[in-house]
């Protein structure tokens, strides 16, 4: 006796936390946008990172 095969891949939704690739997606852009703030801050104020924070 054979079974047979299922013909349908279920789709499943993938989750919104841990390590997945809407996760990755979330915090590389995240890091995009935290980057670019940082130097437009940097040309805004004349001052860098450290000078800004007070740790200089």
């Amino acid at each position: 006796m054979s079974q047979t095969q299922p013909t349908v891949t279920p789709k499943l939704e993938e989750p919104k936390f841990g390590f997945n690739s809407y996760a990755e997606l979330l915090n590389g852009r995240a890091a995009m946008i935290g980057f670019v703030l940082m130097i437009a801050i940097e040309y805004v104020t004349g001052q860098g990172l450290l000078a800004w924070l007070g740790l200089q």
